[in-house]
């Protein structure tokens, strides 16, 4: 596991390269479609730096094994297992400074409320809080329909929205549980062609500190 110092090192060293990939990091949150993340990793590999998170809730669903060998994956645990002292080095902070750009694929709804509400109770919550919204921040919701169509959740978007942070909307399709409705999360290859082409609108591959 590669822990904050090392991130940090990483970081400084990498940071005046004149060219270099764009720093994704990717974030799943407690949702079964959370099976899909190791293939949403695979599919942004190629193209940038990768770094994941995952909450305790989402680790039910992840096939770590199937994650691309070069992606290191931190975990709740890992947020405070380098700390030692003042000055040391803090996990949420580390990764928020490296990222370019985060995408939180699949968002919970429990998730959704808590960023929405303003709290940060694991590694996940914490980078959100800490984030610099002058940088993107993409969102993937997945949910049950009646979940994606309760009165909560428009005003949960909404809140988001005014943060600045971008909504990928979910799909129509049959869903897990077996209901049939609005709530899947967009497919991996929809979310990684969406940020793809937001980064190249913004000009982002020719400014001089990503390809």
């Amino acid at each position: 596991m590669e822990n904050a110092e090392s991130l940090k090192l990483g970081m400084e060293i990498e940071g005046n390269s004149s060219s270099r990939k764009p720093r994704v990091l990717l974030a799943a949150s407690g949702s079964v479609a959370a099976i899909k993340f190791a293939n949403l990793c695979h599919c942004f590999v190629e193209w940038a730096e990768v770094k994941a998170v995952a909450t305790k809730a989402s680790m039910h669903f992840i096939d770590k094994v199937a994650l691309p060998k070069d992606v290191t994956l931190y975990r709740d645990e890992d947020e405070w297992s380098t700390w030692n002292k003042i000055g040391d080095s803090v996990l949420h902070i580390e990764l928020r400074s490296w990222a370019d750009i985060m995408i939180i694929a699949p968002l919970s709804a429990n998730t959704l409320g808590k960023i929405a509400g303003g709290l940060c109770d694991n590694l996940l919550t914490c980078i959100v809080r800490a984030w610099d919204y002058s940088k993107p921040l993409f969102v993937a919701p997945a949910m049950n329909t009646f979940m994606w169509n309760n009165p909560f959740t428009e005003r949960h978007l909404l809140l988001i929205d005014d943060l600045g942070i971008n909504l990928i909307p979910p799909v129509t399709k049959r869903l897990a549980c077996g209901d049939y409705g609005n709530g899947a999360m967009a497919e991996p290859s929809l979310i990684f062609s969406t940020v793809r082409l937001f980064l190249e609108s913004q000009g982002q591959s020719s400014n001089g500190n990503v390809q």
